[in-house]
């Protein structure tokens, strides 16, 4: 599987296979589990959830930063990708991390769509 680069890639990518309602559907699933209150409606439009989720880890890594790694634990995102960004700028590493975390729900809901 090649992973997508950028973030309008993954939405083109995930649109072109019938799976955004199913990577917001995973999305809300893996922020219950994180006790994160965090909750996108299936039809939301791919800026909104870009902008939404960036704010969110964004609030998580300044004020609840023990959920913040709790909820990259649960979506199981790379500990080793995380370390390699650039921490020196909290907007520019949330954002990032944003996009960690859907590069990582997405490999899900593919392998699921494609393994079923």
């Amino acid at each position: 599987m090649q992973l997508p680069s950028t973030f309008e890639d993954l939405i083109t990518e995930a649109n072109n296979l019938d799976l955004y309602s199913k990577l917001v559907v995973q999305l809300n699933k893996d922020f219950l589990l994180a006790n994160i209150d965090l909750d996108f409606d299936e039809a939301i439009l791919p800026s909104s959830l870009k902008l939404m989720l960036h704010e969110t880890i964004y609030k998580l890594i300044q004020e609840k930063f023990a959920d913040y790694l709790n909820l990259l634990y649960i979506i199981d995102v790379s500990e080793k990708q995380v370390k390699e960004l650039d921490g020196s700028d909290v907007l520019k590493l949330s954002e990032d991390v944003a996009f960690l975390v859907l590069k990582r729900e997405w490999q899900k809901v593919w392998f699921r769509h494609k393994y079923q």
